[in-house]
């Protein structure tokens, strides 16, 4: 079995940790260079709690990078942000979410980073049209805006096309955003919706969980 196989393997064994505080620890322990490709490669794992665990993980590997080695972390950002163009060639599963993650993490990158993330649902900057990713590009916001408020906070307004969506997970998602501002442009709509009551099934931070769109929108379910 080769390196790759032997560390993604280890790492698989963390993420299904039923202590995952006690996975995330062992993960961080691998150097960022061991840990970084094949976490990339469990973002496309077919276990829903997995590829979830595994942005976490990202994000924590990404923040420890920050700490000693700032441009290692830049490279990975890099990395996510090349997934997601359309040159790429791929899709670019789990990395808007990741990206949020390692933001949420690390306050350097956030600086360095948040506007590229926003980026994607601005209409005149790197918008993305693909609706599953526009699902993790606002999970990504979501993320980030749970933990830096102040850095989502001028491009708020942006969600509102998102609230009226005919996608509830879309709606939902911005909804948990958008509810933690008081922005003219979103605020009828958030109230609107915090009546709501489509379930969805959301990620937040450890475990999935089933929460409505109204819960969503009253910020009752922390992102952290």
């Amino acid at each position: 079995m080769s390196d790759f196989r032997k560390i993604k393997k280890k790492i698989l064994e963390f993420l299904l940790d039923k202590d995952f505080k006690k996975g995330l620890d062992g993960i961080s322990r691998l150097s960022g260079r061991q840990a970084v490709n094949p976490l990339f490669s469990l973002l496309y794992n077919r276990d829903e709690l997995v590829r979830w665990r595994s942005i976490t993980a990202m994000g924590v590997v990404v923040s420890g990078m920050a700490e000693s080695d700032v441009e290692k972390a830049r490279v990975v950002m890099r990395r996510m942000i090349w997934n997601l163009n359309d040159e790429s060639g791929g899709i670019g599963w789990g990395s808007p979410e990741a990206m949020g993650e390692a933001m949420a993490r690390s306050l350097l990158i956030a600086d360095e980073y948040h506007h590229i993330l926003l980026s994607y649902i601005m209409p005149e900057g790197n918008f993305i049209e693909h609706e599953a990713l526009q699902q993790g590009v606002l999970w990504g916001i979501a993320r980030l805006a749970h933990t830096r408020p102040e850095l989502v906070k001028n491009s708020a307004h942006l969600l509102y096309p998102y609230l009226d969506s005919r996608d509830s997970m879309l709606k939902g998602l911005a909804a948990w955003t958008a509810g933690l501002y008081d922005c003219p442009q979103t605020n009828e709509k958030v109230a609107e919706l915090t009546g709501n009551q489509t379930e969805l099934t959301v990620y937040t931070g450890e475990k999935m969980e089933s929460a409505t769109i109204g819960a969503l929108a009253s910020s009752l379910y922390l992102l952290a």
